[in-house]
């Protein structure tokens, strides 16, 4: 490729770049309505591990307003508030219970929080000690059919 070819794809991805930057992304964070209503030591490791995508509180980070990220981040966000938002908690307590139920599948199984999550925000890895505190809550809460602290 001669120079100017270089040059024209330069300025060709240059504005690319930031043509993008445009698209708009919904980065909001609605009110929150209802939260859950959990013990303190379980709402504190839920606020630090769960948030940020499960609830109306979310931090959005610097790399949430540079597209191509932007649209990744927003989407995970508004995907994991549909899949179970603490900031719209239901007030049926049959719903409630089946969500807390799928907090302790979901931490049993190593599937939450997502190893993507991690790589950026370590500090919501769970260690033994918590993961365990949420699963022993998720059964007595959720009314699971094994005992606390009893792992398959």
């Amino acid at each position: 490729m001669t120079s100017r070819g270089w040059k024209f794809t330069g300025a060709a991805l240059l504005a690319l770049t930031l043509g993008i930057q445009l698209v708009p992304v919904d980065r909001s964070n609605p009110p929150v309505r209802r939260t859950i209503d959990a013990p303190e030591d379980v709402e504190r490791v839920l606020r630090r591990s769960c948030y940020d995508c499960h609830s109306n509180e979310t931090d959005w980070p610097w790399y949430s307003r540079v597209a191509p990220a932007s649209w990744l981040v927003a989407d995970d966000v508004h995907e994991a508030r549909e899949d179970m938002n603490f900031s719209e908690w239901p007030d049926d307590p049959d719903d409630a219970t089946d969500l807390i139920e799928e907090i302790g599948e979901q931490v049993e199984s190593g599937a939450m929080p997502l190893d993507s999550y991690l790589w950026l925000h370590p500090e919501a890895r769970l260690s033994d000690e918590e993961r365990q505190l949420l699963i022993d809550w998720s059964l007595s809460e959720g009314g699971l059919d094994r005992l606390p602290g009893e792992l398959p």
